[in-house]
């Protein structure tokens, strides 16, 4: 595995700096983004003067300046689903996910009988999705650029995972793995939707280590364990302020208009799909999602 991928060096970009972003007009919609990395990004983008509508359980930012709440549990599909129909995105130019959690030691199901990594980290995402894909931009000026979905997880790293246990069988449950599983998913959903869920331009984000809630359903929250690992990323990784200032200016960055399907590392380079995960791995689990989700939803 190579955490912060290989290179992509048909990708160049020119550097701008978040501080001299000017997005008034634009508009961002952060699933997510009422906590961590989400937060750091939605917030950031407002005080460049663009709004952001932010989907999540608890809203932290009430009064602030640009910033919308739209409230999900996002461990049920129908309340995805739901999102999907309903988010107001007619008008936005960016989507951007970074829910996710990481599986617990002890196999987590949801009450529509979903491995609880599985529903928050990638499906809710796949459900969504299909009823925002088409509606996302629509209404924007025709001269606008293509609009853009951002899939936060960690791609690029070579972790091919497995389509038929998308839902992690209690049997032979490990947690690490069930975790990875979303991982790959999220890789191949960026590779598939293209396709599969047209309009929109995809792209994926590999934030690396940066000090968040998202190991505390593995190590437990609060636990001491769980203290010093995050004390310890704190010291060697970025802040979610730090890494929302790499990556906003990505998100509406000009010289990614015409592309699709790039990937990008914790410092915002572009770098390469793992290897074997695009074609027919990519389309796999795609209708592995596709399978999980109408069981779910039943």
């Amino acid at each position: 595995m190579r955490l912060n991928g290989v290179r992509d060096k048909t990708v160049s970009m020119s550097t701008v700096d978040a501080d001299r972003m000017d997005l008034t007009g634009r508009k961002i919609a952060v699933v997510g983004g009422t906590n961590g990395l989400g937060r750091a990004i939605a917030r950031l983008a407002a005080s460049r003067g663009a709004k952001a509508d932010v989907v999540g359980r608890t809203f932290r930012d009430d009064g602030s300046q640009g910033i919308g709440f739209v409230r999900a549990d996002l461990t049920s599909m129908r309340e995805a689903a739901e999102i999907g129909r309903t988010l107001p995105v007619e008008d936005a130019d960016v989507l951007l996910f970074t829910t996710g959690i990481f599986a617990a030691k002890t196999r987590e199901e949801t009450a529509e009988h979903v491995e609880r990594d599985m529903a928050v980290s990638y499906l809710s995402r796949h459900a969504m999705l299909r009823g925002l894909a088409a509606r996302l931009g629509a209404d924007r000026p025709a001269d606008a650029p293509r609009p853009r979905v951002f899939v936060m997880a960690a791609p690029g790293t070579g972790t091919l995972g497995n389509p038929a246990d998308l839902n992690a069988d209690a049997a032979t449950y490990k947690a690490l793995t069930a975790h990875m599983n979303t991982v790959a998913a999220n890789e191949a959903l960026v590779l598939a939707a293209p396709e599969r869920l047209p309009g929109p331009a995809y792209f994926g984000l590999n934030p690396g280590m940066v000090r968040t809630d998202i190991r505390s359903n593995f190590l437990g929250d609060g636990s001491f364990l769980h203290r010093a690992a995050e004390s310890l990323i704190g010291v060697l990784g970025p802040t979610p302020e730090q890494y929302a200032r790499r990556v906003l200016p990505l998100l509406f960055h000009p010289d990614l208009d015409g592309r699709d399907r790039v990937f990008f590392n914790p410092k915002a380079v572009p770098i390469q799909a793992s290897p074997g995960m695009a074609g027919a791995r990519a389309a796999e689990f795609f209708d592995a999602g596709e399978d999980l989700l109408r069981r779910a939803l039943a």
